[in-house]
């Protein structure tokens, strides 16, 4: 599928000359000639990144750029016909990823979108590695859980029970589900019951593991994680 590219320039000829060159390289691009428009179409489609003119009738590009990143991290390359650098400080301070002057060659535009394609790729695989649930952090790269970003004092055999738990919220584990699942691991630590560790995890995780919101047990069957709202 060809990745979908969302340029916001209020330059017809332009928009169209990027259009062509960009579809030339299996690129899918939609074009909006208003600030409103762009954001309008970011709310309603998905893109892969968007390239965004400063200079728009309705609205500034830094302005738009703003917006997009209080919700969105989208990676998005902005043009200028300003020369003024601190548009391009600014336009980065703002969260944009790249910057490129007009005029400009299209094979340089095609070079840097690709880019920071590649590098919101990257950062897409990190992020995906991190599952969030309201306060609560589960890093598997890390192999670490966080409460409000502090790290909880769980071992590695208590993260990885943890982080079964929560690959599958709102489904119910049974025990021997879940020991199955850590096969490979040193069992020797759960010599005894499972349901130590499932307390010791709530006390890092819970506000009351007395009465846990997260990690909840269903009787006769196992435990299943809820997405409880902090």
């Amino acid at each position: 599928m060809n990745e979908q590219i969302l340029l916001i320039e209020d330059d017809v000829r332009l928009a169209e000359m990027v259009r062509d060159y960009l579809g030339e390289s299996d690129f899918a691009v939609t074009v909006a000639h208003t600030g409103q428009d762009g954001l309008d179409l970011l709310r309603t489609d998905h893109y892969d990144a968007v390239v965004l003119d400063i200079m728009l009738p309705d609205t500034d590009g830094l302005e738009v750029c703003r917006t997009v990143r209080n919700t969105d991290q989208i990676p998005i390359l902005m043009l200028t016909a300003k020369g003024d650098p601190m548009d391009r400080i600014v336009g980065l301070e703002l969260g944009a990823d790249d910057y490129l002057p007009k005029p400009f060659e299209p094979r340089e535009l095609l070079a840097r979108l690709r880019a920071i394609l590649r590098r919101g790729g990257a950062m897409a695989s990190n992020q995906a590695a991190i599952a969030r649930f309201g306060r609560l952090e589960v890093d598997s790269n890390a192999m670490q859980a966080r409460i409000d970003g502090k790290p909880c004092a769980l071992t590695t055999h208590q993260f990885k029970l943890l982080e079964l738990l929560s690959a599958s919220p709102g489904r119910v584990l049974t025990r021997d589900y879940l020991m199955d699942g850590l096969k490979g691991e040193d069992l020797q630590a759960f010599d005894r019951s499972i349901d130590v560790h499932i307390s010791r995890i709530r006390a890092e995780i819970e506000d009351d593991p007395k009465h846990p919101r997260r990690v909840i047990t269903v009787r006769g069957a196992g435990y299943v994680f809820a997405r409880a709202q902090d």
